[in-house]
């Protein structure tokens, strides 16, 4: 980051100070990341009954907006710099952004096993990648304007890193917004829980069924069962939450009990929360 700082401001080039910032960025990610990852292992306490799981989710949600600002910062930059063409050293741009390559995808490898697992690792992974990418638009264009002398690509290529970025990161942006509003996690389908609910034995009726994210790779369940029969036993309850937790990935859920033939429950209506 600092060596593409410095030689960005010597080569007079807008792409290798468009990849420093980004990599400024991706400093405080990762550091984000790593906190997020200390935190979630801290144990309950009597005001943060979950402990502070959801800590990873708020980080994954920090990245995916710092990524937008910083992009932003770097489309703005590259228009105006098109309005306005100056020099770019094109030698000094490749060199220096074929170290960005070696380091960035070195990293991006580092996050690589554990992304499918953990939308906190794959917002690092994703940072890191994609400054693998952009240092290679910026190797890209340092040979172009060795060979054109077009001093407009150098913005171009700006430009471009920007589209990559946005487009890369839009998944995860939307992925951890909906966490952080406690939505259903994207690997889970709504439907298909309360479809596997509704056919356990002796139920009935599902109601107040509630899947959220307690961090990046924790998710939490609760639900009403109507079961008219009456209680099916612990041992019901607890084959249950093994194959809520087998087939979903649900790892934490509670479920109530309800055994009226007609629910009273005045949660049972599907607006009421």
């Amino acid at each position: 980051m600092i060596a593409e700082a410095v030689y960005g401001v010597l080569a007079n080039s807008l792409a290798l100070l468009a990849d420093a910032g980004h990599n400024a960025g991706d400093v405080v990610s990762l550091g984000l990341a790593w906190l997020a990852a200390w935190l979630s292992g801290r144990s309950p306490s009597a005001r943060f009954t979950y402990g502070l799981r959801s800590s990873s989710i708020l980080a994954a949600l920090a990245n995916a907006v710092l990524l937008a600002v910083v992009t932003g910062a770097i489309a703005w930059e590259s228009v105006l710099r098109l309005m306005h063409p100056q020099a770019a050293v094109g030698v000094t741009m490749i060199w220096v952004a074929a170290g960005g390559i070696a380091v960035n995808g070195v990293t991006a490898l580092m996050f690589a096993s554990g992304r499918e697992r953990d939308l906190n690792v794959r917002s690092a992974f994703q940072h890191m990648a994609s400054d693998a990418l952009v240092a290679l638009g910026v190797v890209a264009a340092g040979v172009a304007i060795l060979v054109t002398h077009w001093l407009w690509l150098d913005p171009v290529v700006g430009l471009v890193i920007s589209a990559v970025i946005v487009l890369s990161t839009w998944s995860l942006l939307r992925e951890a917004l909906a966490l952080a509003l406690a939505g259903v996690p994207a690997n889970i389908d709504h439907g298909r829980v309360a479809a596997y609910l509704a056919d356990l034995p002796g139920v009935t009726g599902v109601h107040d069924l509630h899947i959220w994210g307690m961090s990046t790779t924790e998710t939490a369940l609760t639900a009403h069962l109507v079961t008219p029969a009456g209680h099916p036993g612990d041992d019901f309850l607890a084959e249950t939450c093994r194959e809520l937790a087998r087939r979903f990935g649900i790892g934490h859920a509670t479920l109530q009990i309800e055994v009226a033939t007609v629910p009273s429950c005045a949660l049972a209506p599907d607006h009421v929360v």
